[in-house]
């Protein structure tokens, strides 16, 4: 986040000089820190516009990726089921080898007991009793009997296996058919779940492409409002400049002394709260999307309404809102340093007040651009930011 340099509030809180010169300069100073100020709520509003894209193109890509996983599933599936089938088709296969040789086997069992029992219709009283007669004694009769009997019964037996194995190869031979007729149904709506499937994920991905190409353009208008910004600011800080060399001249000239360094600084500087940081001073990712930005201060994160206390003793040059980083409170630390304390949720001091380091000046909040309750903390020598955390002492 770029910030309008310090200088100009300390300049504000001097009154500007009788002269028609100084206070044409003031002017000019007080317009261009309004554009500086109306370009910065504008890049407000157009980070929050990136940041929605941002979520948007998030929440597609993750519809995307479910659908990709769904059809990852389901292209699995018809691979199980393929290989069923082909498992399924070789068993029929075989089984039907196997009800093929059983029946015959029946048929020629068959044959041959029709021919025998044709025989024995035919001939058989003659042959039997034959047999019969030729017995030596009625114990021999009775037994040539009975093996006539026993012949007879294993044929029909070894024919009624022959069927029943035939009737249970013919069962199974079904059972594996109607298998093969159910994969090949499921694997026809597995087929058409992954064509529907195919069209989702079409229509989502070119949803992510059309949704992160509106992503790049607001990043690109941020990038280039960003430089806008930045270069109001760089016109700012030259008229800052110019009139604080002219109030510099009118102090001389009168004979008035500088600012006076307060006790507390600079160079000595207490935490403002106690907390984390989240963010430290220097390059970082945007919590708000678009190009890496240069963090100005410190982010210390602490519990809403924490107290927040001056870093170092000073003059409040400013408590107001002020553009992304909401509600703000800036401090005159003299030798050229300053404190700025950004998105507060409360004011405990007010522009021109005197403070002694460790007062209580504001309360802990999320104002301005935010993305959690934090204090956004500064430290600035001649209206540049340097890094804090070296700064701070318990």
């Amino acid at each position: 986040m770029r910030t309008i340099c310090c200088m100009l509030l300390i300049l504000l809180a001097i009154p500007a000089a009788a002269g028609a010169k100084g206070t044409t300069l003031q002017q000019r100073i007080e317009q261009q820190r309004k554009k500086a100020e109306s370009i910065q709520a504008q890049l407000h509003v157009k980070k929050q516009q990136l940041n929605a894209a941002t979520v948007k193109v998030q929440g597609l890509q993750a519809q995307l990726d479910r659908t990709n996983a769904a059809i990852g599933q389901v292209t699995a599936r018809i691979g199980e089921i393929g290989a069923q089938e082909h498992s399924t088709e070789r068993r029929a296969d075989w089984n039907s080898i196997q009800l093929r040789a059983a029946q015959r086997s029946l048929a020629i069992h068959d044959r041959a007991l029709r021919r025998r029992l044709v025989e024995i219709y035919e001939n058989g009283e003659l042959s039997y009793v034959d047999v019969l007669l030729s017995a030596q004694s009625f114990t021999e009769f009775v037994e040539r009997w009975e093996d006539l009997r026993l012949i007879i019964d294993a044929n029909e037996k070894a024919v009624r296996e022959r069927r029943n194995a035939e009737q249970r190869v013919a069962s199974v031979q079904t059972a594996l058919e109607q298998a093969q007729l159910e994969l090949n149904g499921e694997q026809q709506d597995q087929a058409r779940a992954k064509n529907q499937l195919d069209s989702l994920a079409t229509e989502r991905r070119n949803l992510v492409i059309v949704a992160d190409q509106e992503r790049r353009k607001v990043a690109g208008q941020v990038a280039e409002m960003e430089d806008l910004s930045a270069s109001e600011e760089a016109q700012l800080e030259a008229l800052i400049r110019e009139r604080e060399r002219e109030l510099e001249s009118q102090r001389k000239a009168k004979g008035i002394a500088g600012v006076e360094v307060p006790s507390g600084a600079p160079g000595t500087f207490a935490w403002p709260v106690s907390g984390t940081i989240t963010s430290p001073f220097g390059w970082r990712s945007n919590p708000f999307g678009g190009a890496p930005e240069f963090h100005q201060g410190l982010d210390i994160a602490a519990p809403q309404g924490t107290t927040v206390t001056a870093s170092a003793a000073g003059t409040v040059l400013m408590a107001q809102w002020y553009g992304g980083y909401g509600n703000y409170i800036l401090i005159d630390n003299g030798g050229g340093y300053s404190t700025g304390y950004g998105h507060l949720s409360a004011f405990y001091v007010s522009a021109g007040q005197q403070v002694k380091q460790g007062q209580a000046i504001g309360a802990v909040g999320c104002t301005g651009e935010c993305t959690g309750p934090h204090v956004h903390f500064e430290i600035r020598y001649n209206g540049k930011p340097i890094d804090p955390a070296p700064r701070l002492h318990s």
